[in-house]
């Protein structure tokens, strides 16, 4: 099926992205905290079906994968065939990264990029042995202004293809100029007709900057998505920023909630994700829909942004654990 924003948001506009719940390694702070013990496959199963029945019972209706989590594609569709119930929710998954984490906590390489004709073949497929015809949305999983996707026109003619066969198209972008390739993204047309439904981009109080694209993105008449709105749980476990907890605790709620709805607060702001990977995680998130923030908050807190550069050095530096 298409991608529905309308259905997406029908309750909330919060969704919840499987990055830290499909695999035993991500870049995630807390995650000895947060994780069963060992991390099995069937640890990790019984723990994102719990996430996820949580999150459709508070009124989440967009969930989004990868062909790189991991198992979460497989969890996500089990998930769906056992609970019929769920038959409302939107589900969007990725390519162009595949898993080579191989379960391992200390694999050399945890995911390997590539965004050739090959690779959107092979995953494509994969994705439709697990997902079916639950598959609404299908992204770039992280576009860089140097993508061959931007330029290879016989792979825009097949992602228009998968288009025309009922399944929308999208962008996940990633790195410091995560701007131009929105940009670049948003210039892209097959037949005329814009090739892209929806952005999907990190945005967050330390990395901000990519906003004005994703403002240019509403505009033209995409849904935006917002992924990583904690930096990677940086705004909800690093403890360095005092203006972030004293204005958390004048709104009475977490960090993590009030980052959360600083980006909620964006107006181009179609979808957040949320990357709980607990029940409590979960509905702390969840209620960051019910903080309010006047001007005054939001221009103080805008002040903690950092250099786009230097952010996603320090990105690129989290351990995987």
């Amino acid at each position: 099926m298409p991608f529905d924003t309308r259905a997406a948001t029908a309750v909330t506009r919060m969704g919840l992205g499987l990055a830290a719940l499909g695999r035993p390694a991500y870049i995630t702070l807390g995650r000895d905290a947060d994780l069963p013990a060992g991390r099995s496959v069937e640890a990790m199963r019984t723990r994102t079906h719990e996430v996820l029945d949580a999150a459709h019972a508070a009124g989440v209706r967009y969930v989004d994968a990868a062909r790189s989590y991991g198992r979460a594609e497989e969890f996500l569709a089990e998930w769906l065939r056992e609970r019929p119930g769920a038959a409302d929710v939107v589900v969007g998954s990725k390519w162009g990264y595949t898993y080579t984490g191989d379960w391992r906590m200390d694999a050399p390489a945890q995911e390997v990029k590539d965004h050739s004709a090959a690779t959107f073949t092979r995953q494509l497929a994969e994705t439709r042995q697990l997902l079916g015809d639950r598959l609404d949305l299908y992204q770039i999983h992280s576009l860089t202004p140097d993508s061959p996707v931007l330029t290879d026109r016989p792979l825009q003619e097949r992602l228009a293809a998968l288009v025309a066969e009922g399944v929308s198209v999208g962008v996940s972008t990633s790195g410091p100029r995560q701007a131009d390739a929105v940009r670049a993204a948003l210039d892209i047309s097959v037949a005329g007709v814009p090739l892209f439904t929806s952005v999907q981009a990190t945005y967050n109080l330390l990395e901000p900057s990519v906003g004005p694209a994703l403002a240019e993105a509403r505009a033209a008449g995409r849904t935006v998505i917002v992924k990583e709105a904690l930096a990677n749980g940086r705004l909800a476990h690093e403890t360095d920023r005092p203006l972030l907890t004293r204005l958390a605790a004048q709104a009475e709620c977490s960090p993590a909630a009030l980052a959360l709805a600083a980006v909620l607060h964006e107006e181009w702001a179609g979808l957040v994700l949320s990357g709980a990977v607990t029940t409590d995680q979960l509905a702390d998130n969840l209620s960051a829909t019910h903080v309010r923030l006047d001007g005054e908050a939001r221009e103080q807190l805008a002040t903690l942004a950092e250099p786009a550069e230097a952010y996603w050095r320090d990105r690129g530096s989290l351990p995987w654990s």
